[in-house]
């Protein structure tokens, strides 16, 4: 386990997220490549096109996988320390807007 600042954990959180988000939409494009082979039209069929992948299934999604559960863990411990951490604020801060005596709404 390592200990870190919680500033660092909430930067963290929000690069595994942009990473989690960039390698759930992996395109089809990118995992399959088009071979395409004719054959005679005398054979009834004029064209074949075929999807053939480049990669595994466990090789597109162990990337994500792997970032998923790092945010999942991240987003845990900032939870935690959200609910057993407590901040002083000055009363304002958390007070609704009131405008000064006087001033029309």
């Amino acid at each position: 386990m390592a200990e870190i600042a919680l500033a660092d954990a909430l930067l963290r959180r929000k690069e595994l997220a942009a990473k989690v988000e960039s390698t759930k939409s992996i395109k089809g494009n990118n995992v399959f490549e088009q071979r395409v082979q004719r054959i005679k039209v005398s054979d009834g069929i004029d064209e074949v096109t075929a999807h053939v992948p480049k990669l595994t299934l466990s090789q597109v999604t162990h990337e994500h996988d792997f970032f998923s559960r790092a945010l999942r863990n991240i987003d845990s411990a900032i939870q935690q320390a959200n609910w057993t951490t407590k901040v002083t604020v000055p009363d304002d801060s958390i007070a609704d807007y009131v405008p000064p005596a006087g001033w029309n709404k």
